[in-house]
């Protein structure tokens, strides 16, 4: 599967996003109208530790008041989202298991100046950063 099926799956596939998404222009297109905010809760549960929660790592992306009243994110919470699930989409497969990823993803990292690669992957330029470390992972290089 590409990666860009890895993502769409990741934010509920066709019954949540109510598209296919194939290609990366598909997944911008579902992007810009806004993602439903069932999106952020299903990437949200990939990412929780068991006993967090999922509430407030939601809430930590849109404010409760917002998330509640709306049923779409907006384009930038939309984005924001999508970053998050092209993360867990790559660092899923490395792991061949979604604690092991979701231990990483939660674990302090040296080569992010001690930040967990899911708090620097909250920007587009830290999502880079992290994805880079992932690719660096797959390929073997040394951490």
């Amino acid at each position: 599967m590409e990666i860009v099926e890895r993502v769409a799956e990741m934010l509920g596939g066709p019954s949540v996003l109510r598209s296919t998404v194939r290609t990366w222009n598909d997944l911008d297109r579902v992007v810009q109208v806004g993602l439903p905010k069932r999106s952020l809760q299903l990437v949200a549960r990939h990412v929780v530790e068991p006993g967090g929660s999922v509430t407030a790592f939601v809430y930590s992306i849109v404010p409760p008041a917002t998330f509640k009243r709306r049923s779409r994110l907006s384009v930038a919470e939309s984005e924001r989202t999508e970053r998050l699930a092209r993360v867990i989409a790559l660092a899923e497969p490395l792991w061949d298991d979604p604690h092991e990823a979701r231990a990483f993803l939660n674990r302090p990292h040296p080569l992010l100046e001690g930040e967990t690669p899911l708090n620097v992957a909250r920007t587009e330029l830290g999502a880079r950063r992290v994805e880079r470390l992932l690719h660096d992972v797959e390929h073997g290089l040394p951490l």
